[in-house]
């Protein structure tokens, strides 16, 4: 796929930003004021206004009515229904834009926006849509300039009603140029845009970016995810080999930062990108860094490339085509545009489809992120539209088919042509590393959301009475029992009185309720032709299992209607804290993971997989001598002991066997009752497990498991395990494999290095105790000498992760690097070097206790902010002077030891030393970070 509508796709993205400005000046000068929305189009008396018009002749009254612009309430029913009286059906039509979430800026704006006309100018038969995705520093801005500006440069070009694929790429041409021209900042911020122009029965899908146009198509029984518009990223070779011609270098951020080979493409689907998609820069910088390829704004990014060239889609809309999506990226991140179809099947109501839909697309981003996107979804439903009769044609110059076709401009100037016949890819299944970070954090620190304790308690009657009224809502349908139960101790009880506001118009809200009881009624205040007028638009009762306050949930914005007590009642209310660290603990099991890490076996699995696999454990409780595994029954699953003690019985053949590693303990019980008996007793207490040899399919037999006292066991099949990490027998084969595997780093990290100590310390000599800190081939941890009552710390590297990545030389340079400066305020002393069969390590004269980002859960005292940050500051000063400069500050890699002072052990790659040959875009990278 290529730019699809481009004669000068290429060409002027080397025009200077000078006389661009002059091109659009008489543009300029002709703009008419219009104002933002603020209150709803599609009215009955100005519909039959726009009938008396000439159609097509007035366009200032068509302009005029962009004012009235996506509507600010929907009525009660969800959904706005406009009519096509040219082909005699309806659109019926909702929408929901939700800010994100960002925990480093919860204030910041929406960037999403997106425009609904209908009708659009003075045709009744024309509809237009619109979602349009910012970003940069001013990307709410140029969002918005670009919904406006579009809008009126597609109703003012002189081809609008004769021809609308030309029309629709000059307006997204002449929008880019005003942007570029317009007081706005757009050298690094811009929008993606996608539209859909419906007209009579023909639709016109015009799209710069990632956002995603998508139709729904009856195939028998079945409904299709047809797309619309095919996402431009440089996934796609022909926009990758396009923006490489404009002389943009294609890198991820792994890649930019030396964390990957350069020379390598690194990416092949977006499946596995770990959140670290490719990125656009420029030659001898570090930016801009856009993962999209086309946009309006950016105008930097412009001079490599990122056009703003819409790709256009036309198709003619038949009975076969029930619905159609328009979305931003931040619903297609994680959800395909089948499952999206899928979800807006489900629901007859759009506006309950694009609820659910919103409501699915935040609950992945909390699962494999730690943040949200902004998300912006359309939903519009096609009804009682009929096959054209045979002999006739469609409205337009020439007969339209009812597939979507690509509108290709002759001349065009791009390397290759769009097809229909690819899809998107785009579905992220990945935790981002981001995420990762924080559960591996909160792992090892313990720093973790707890649900309050609740302030009443429920009787059985009123826990039954919420789970009723949650029962298949949209927003819990994907928790888990577990997310269930801590959800119903959170909801808190709340006695409202007649004539009470529980939530105000216009307000912000941070609660869901469910109604206990008594009578609530829904009022909202909207402009009519006499003024503001209060209108009701539902009544809330407990009978009706009424609940309200699922988009304060998700974010703080103003709310749509105000809700007020008519009768004394009772309210159960969720706060969006509790609700996003419900959903934030999918992922951040302590005690599952805890428990799943302790069994060997499972210790090398990924915290992704270890976490699907908590998701597939189950609980089973025993009672003080119950049969856990009957005599000559075989144990079929792994155990994992949360609650009490068990008693194992064996016959001692039984340890002959490799994979009974919890049967090979210290504290073995002969049973010698009668002569002669090989039998064994094990005790296992709470934290220990049994059984992990029917993860390998291995069967033991003359075995039996009996609780001692109430026992409570976390069980995991072999069937379940193998769903989510593969056969058991692999990992296993794959892990002999690597010690068989000959690493060698180079001779002198291992034994050429004069130690600093006397007797030289090997790995065997220290007790590890604790992560502190992990990279991609090294971690920092706590060491208990032997032999001694002294606390180290140690750095240790992987010598196949390291051989793997081919960074030999960097760990070399670092650690002569760490000894170098042994004496600084920020370094440990470092004591030696030592190594094993799997690891090479270096030891620091430090007793490091944890990484600064575990002590800013809290805010500090000042007077703790003021000593870290000079000590920081301090130790800047003194690599600097040493030649260093180091740009790896962070509250992740800066340690506190046992003292409280602040010492990084991590150096990396983050260092310039003064003297080295370095090149320009190091020296920027270090300038910019």
């Amino acid at each position: 796929m290529g730019c699809v509508y481009s004669r000068s796709c290429i060409g002027q993205v080397c025009i200077p930003r000078e006389a661009r400005i002059k091109q659009v000046e008489n543009a300029r000068g002709a703009e008419i004021d219009v104002f933002s929305p603020a209150k709803s189009e599609g009215q009955d008396d100005q519909v039959q206004e726009l009938n008396q018009l000439s159609f097509g002749r007035d366009t200032e009254a068509g302009i005029k009515r962009l004012s009235r612009v996506s509507a600010q309430f929907l009525p009660p029913d969800g959904g706005r229904t406009v009519r096509v009286p040219s082909e005699n059906y309806e659109l019926r039509y909702s929408f929901l834009s939700q800010r994100g979430y960002y925990p480093d800026a919860l204030d910041k704006a929406n960037q999403d926006s997106f425009c609904i006309h209908t009708p659009f100018g003075t045709d009744p038969n024309d509809h237009f849509l619109g979602v349009f995705d910012g970003h940069g520093e001013y990307g709410a801005e140029c969002s918005q300039f670009v919904k406006r500006k579009l809008c009126e440069n597609l109703l003012r070009g002189s081809r609008f009603h004769v021809d609308p694929v030309e029309a629709c790429h000059a307006a997204f041409l002449t929008t880019n140029s005003q942007l570029h021209a317009d007081s706005i900042d757009d050298s690094m911020s811009g929008t993606t845009a996608i539209t859909i122009l419906v007209r009579g029965r023909t639709i016109y899908v015009a799209n710069a970016g990632d956002s995603r146009a998508v139709v729904a198509q009856r195939r028998g029984k079945d409904l299709v995810a047809v797309d619309l518009s095919i996402d431009q990223t440089p996934f796609r070779t022909d926009e990758l080999e396009r923006v490489k011609l404009c002389g943009a270098r294609v890198l991820t951020l792994d890649q930019i930062e030396g964390l990957k080979n350069p020379d390598v493409q690194s990416w092949g689907t977006e499946e596995d990108d770990e959140g670290d998609p490719p990125r656009l820069w420029v030659q001898n910088g570090m930016y801009p860094g856009t993962a999209f390829t086309r946009s309006v704004g950016d105008s930097i990014a412009e001079t490599i490339g990122v056009v703003a060239n819409p790709e256009i889609v036309v198709m003619e809309l038949t009975p076969d085509y029930p619905f159609f999506v328009i979305a931003s990226d931040g619903v297609f991140e994680f959800l395909s545009s089948q499952t999206v179809v899928d979800m807006v099947a489900l629901h007859k109501d759009p506006r309950d489809a694009c609820a659910a839909i919103v409501a699915e697309s935040y609950r992945l981003w909390l699962q494999y992120e730690t943040r949200t996107d902004d998300i912006t979804i359309i939903v519009v439903h096609v009804n009682g539209l009929n096959n054209v009769m045979e002999g006739t044609t469609s409205p337009g110059p020439t007969m339209i088919p009812s597939t979507p076709q690509v509108v290709e401009l002759t001349g065009s100037e791009s390397p290759a042509t769009m097809s229909m016949n690819s899809r998107n890819q785009r579905v992220r299944h990945d935790v981002s590393r981001a995420r990762l970070r924080a559960i591996e954090s909160s792992l090892e620190s313990g720093n973790v959301w707890l649900p309050s304790s609740p302030a009443h308690r429920k009787t059985w009657e009123e826990e039954a009475h919420i789970e009723r009224a949650l029962h298949d809502h949209f927003l819990f349908r994907k928790l888990t029992d577990s997310q269930c139960q801590v959800l119903l101790d959170c909801m808190q009880r709340v006695e409202v009185q007649a004539g009470d506001i529980v939530v105000q118009q216009g307000g912000e809200g941070d609660c869901f309720f469910v109604v206990g009881n008594g009578e609530f009624e829904v009022f909202a205040t909207q402009e009519e032709k006499h003024g503001e007028v209060p209108r009701v638009l539902q009544r809330y009762t407990a009978e009706k299992l009424s609940c309200f306050g699922e988009l304060a949930l998700m974010n703080n914005k103003p709310l749509q209607a105000s809700v007020r007590c008519v009768t004394g009642g009772t309210l159960w209310t969720l706060k969006r804290e509790d609700f996003r660290g419900i959903l934030m603990s999918e992922f951040s099991n302590l005690s599952s993971l805890k428990l799943l890490r302790s069994v060997d076996l499972l210790s090398r699995l990924t915290i992704l997989q270890l976490s699907q696999i908590a998701n597939s454990l189950s609980e089973i409780s025993y009672s003080d001598g119950q049969s856990i595994v009957e005599q000559h029954d075989c144990v079929s699953a792994l155990y994992i002991i949360q609650k009490g003690r068990v008693r194992i019985e064996f016959d001692v053949d039984a340890l002959l066997s490799p994979n009974v590693g919890s049967l090979k303990c210290d504290y073995l019980i002969e049973n010698n009752e009668e002569h002669g008996n090989r039998g064994v007793l094990v005790e296992k207490s709470e934290g220990s497990y049994f059984g992990e040899w029917a993860l390998f399919g291995e069967k033991i037999s003359q075995l039996a498991v009996c609780a001692v006292g109430d026992v409570v066991c976390s069980v995991l099949t072999k069937d379940r395990f193998d769903i989510v990490a593969g056969p058991l027998t692999k990992i296993s084969l794959e892990d002999q494999k690597l010690k068989e595997l000959p690493v060698v780093l180079d001779k002198e990290l291992e034994t050429n290095i004069q130690p600093l100590v006397q007797n030289k310390v090997q790995l065997s000599d220290l007790e590890w105790r604790r992560c502190l800190y992990s990279t991609d081939c090294s971690e920092v941890g706590l060491v208990f000498l032997k032999g001694s009552e002294k606390f180290l710390s140690l750095k240790r590297f992987w010598k196949q992760k390291v051989k793997m990545l081919g960074k030999e030389d960097q760990v070399l340079k670092e650690k002569n690097l760490m000894k170098s400066l042994s004496d600084s305020v920020c370094l440990p002393q470092v004591i030696g070097t030592c190594a094993d069969e799997t690891h090479v390590g270096i030891l620091l004269d430090t007793c490091l206790a944890c990484p600064l980002v575990s002590i800013l859960n809290k805010p500090l005292d000042e007077s703790s902010a003021r000593f870290y940050a000079a000590y920081v500051v301090i130790a800047l000063e003194e690599l600097h002077k040493k030649g260093i400069l180091y740009r790896g500050v962070s509250p992740e890699v800066l340690m506190c030891d046992q003292d409280g002072r602040l010492q990084t052990s991590d150096l990396g790659s983050n260092y310039l030393v003064r003297g080295q040959t370095q090149s320009v875009e190091w020296q920027i990278l270090y300038l910019q970070r």
